[in-house]
């Protein structure tokens, strides 16, 4: 064999060492690889399945919270409806017991002016 050929499988023996070394190096990043995503998996599905519970109440509470709105509303009407409805009925017949009471008032003390004479005006 000549030196070149040496050369040349020396330089072949220690390319694929290297790559021996390089390959079990990118095996063993592999196997931690998916070790941590195994890993990574046992915590974030139980996480996900507590996170679908939690968006699930919060949606019904969010559906409660909305019907109580929406019946507070009813109510705010409702009692809107009603205090309208009782000041066109009681405003009226209080005004003319006002002015009633006021003309009584009136009438009684012009009844006192004459019953008491033109003297004891003061």
């Amino acid at each position: 064999m000549t030196a070149a050929a040496i050369i040349a499988a020396v330089a072949v023996v220690v390319l694929v060492l290297g790559l021996l070394f390089a390959l079990l190096y990118l095996l063993t990043t592999l196997r931690e690889l998916r070790q941590t995503a195994d890993e990574l998996r046992r915590y974030t599905v139980p996480l996900v399945s507590d996170m679908r519970d939690t968006m699930a109440q919060a949606s019904a509470e969010l559906d409660r919270v909305d019907s109580l709105v929406a019946t507070a509303e009813s109510l705010s009407t409702t009692v809107d409806s009603a205090s309208r409805l009782a000041y066109q009925v009681f405003s009226r017949p209080v005004m003319k017991a006002s002015a009633i009471g006021a003309g009584t008032a009136r009438a009684a003390q012009r009844i006192r002016r004459r019953r008491d004479g033109p003297d004891r005006r003061a």
